[in-house]
């Protein structure tokens, strides 16, 4: 295997997984509905951090849900802050179910494999193995931009309670450079022992407690359940 077929099947077996990863940022079981219903209750309870949190679960797995839009729009409208517009390349490679998605990648290797071993074996049936091939490598090419859109999700956080400092370092007593405003949503750096080290949307960095913070891909815990 060439080196740039073996960097080629490495690609895509890495955003197989990052796709199914977006499978699951809840328990097992979870359906994008459900969270949906969980995120209304937390928006009429008046708990904005915990609607937007589930929101943006349901989101994960129902993409391109309108209601799931614009109820965590509303959302974050009414906690001031603001939402930034999907651009063109996040609208066009989050349209399927992850599940789908991260098969459509496995189905469009199968093809494009077929249509090369199928041109070494013989010649005849060109048409269709550069149709199998071009199948193939679209269905790649969609694997691939969901993942690239996906990563950053697994990187980001929201903020859960009302005016969480930001400290300079990461232990309770450190000094606070700012405060965040619940239903922010963060990019998750490092952690250290219960803090988190984070990155606002204004580039501003310091340390969270863990308690005031939930990743918006839920983590397994240490023994292995969700």
């Amino acid at each position: 295997m060439t080196s740039r077929a073996r960097l080629a099947l490495l690609l895509i077996m890495l955003t197989v997984l990052v796709s199914h990863a977006r499978a699951a940022p809840v328990q097992s079981g979870n359906s994008a509905a459900a969270l949906y219903n969980l995120a209304n209750s937390y928006a009429r309870a008046g708990k904005p951090g915990m609607a937007v949190l589930n929101y943006e679960r349901a989101s994960l797995l129902a993409p391109n849900d309108s209601d799931i839009d614009t109820n965590l729009r509303r959302v974050r409208s009414s906690a001031r802050l603001a939402t930034e517009p999907r651009g063109w390349f996040e609208r066009v490679f989050t349209i399927a179910n992850p599940n789908l998605t991260s098969w459509a990648g496995v189905i469009g290797l199968g093809l494009l494999g077929v249509g090369v071993l199928a041109g070494r074996i013989t010649s005849r049936h060109r048409w269709m193995r550069v149709a199998a091939g071009a199948l193939g490598a679209s269905l790649i090419g969609m694997t691939v931009g969901n993942g690239v859109v996906l990563w950053p999700k697994l990187h980001e956080g929201v903020v859960l309670t009302a005016e969480t400092p930001v400290l300079v370092s990461p232990v309770p007593m450190g000094d606070a450079l700012f405060v965040l405003p619940e239903a922010e949503t963060v990019r998750m750096l490092s952690e250290h022992e219960s803090f988190v080290l984070v990155r606002t949307r204004a580039g501003r960095t310091g340390w969270v407690s863990r308690a005031n913070l939930a990743p918006v891909v839920a983590q397994p815990a240490a023994d292995g359940s969700p």
